[in-house]
């Protein structure tokens, strides 16, 4: 069964994160500080783009995590065996081509290898937008790559 965090301030990204773990033996667990999940081994660690509280971040143990770029000390600070990181910069694992009112188009700038060990190449997939924030549908598109997942594209 994997363990799964998902650091945020009440975005939703918990419950987005629970729908693509549906039929299968994960477990989420949500919280608003990562203290909430020191103690328990995480497969994964999605971090929201509006997660606040980083002093307890050092406490987690996490084999991979997925966070907001441009957090330098965060990702300092984190102990991960992987970390993934989402965001504007190209410099990021995962980025907006585009993106208008119906579609994002979501680039995989690096390959990066998923929680069941299959590689996930670069590529571009364009999805549909919901009216959720750009950084928001890239956590959660790195989240379901993450999880073997293929969102649902266009």
């Amino acid at each position: 069964m994997w363990q799964i965090g998902v650091w945020e301030r009440d975005e939703g990204l918990a419950e987005r994160v629970s729908a693509l773990t549906r039929g299968t033996s994960a477990l989420v667990r949500a919280c608003r500080h990562p203290a909430l999940l020191a103690g328990t081994p995480l497969d994964l660690l999605v971090v929201s783009p509006a997660a606040a509280g980083w002093a307890g971040a050092g406490a987690l143990n996490c084999r991979t995590a997925l966070l907001p770029g441009g957090r330098s000390a965060l990702t300092r600070l984190l102990p991960a065996g992987t970390v993934l990181s989402y965001g504007a910069s190209s410099r990021n694992t995962l980025t907006l081509s585009s993106l208008d009112e119906q579609r994002a188009s979501v680039a995989v700038q690096r390959e990066f290898v998923s929680l069941d060990g299959r590689a996930v190449e670069r590529q571009e997939l364009v999805l549909p937008r919901d009216g959720c924030s750009p950084d928001l549908l890239l956590a959660q598109t790195g989240a379901a790559l993450l999880l073997g997942k293929l969102p649902e594209g266009e």
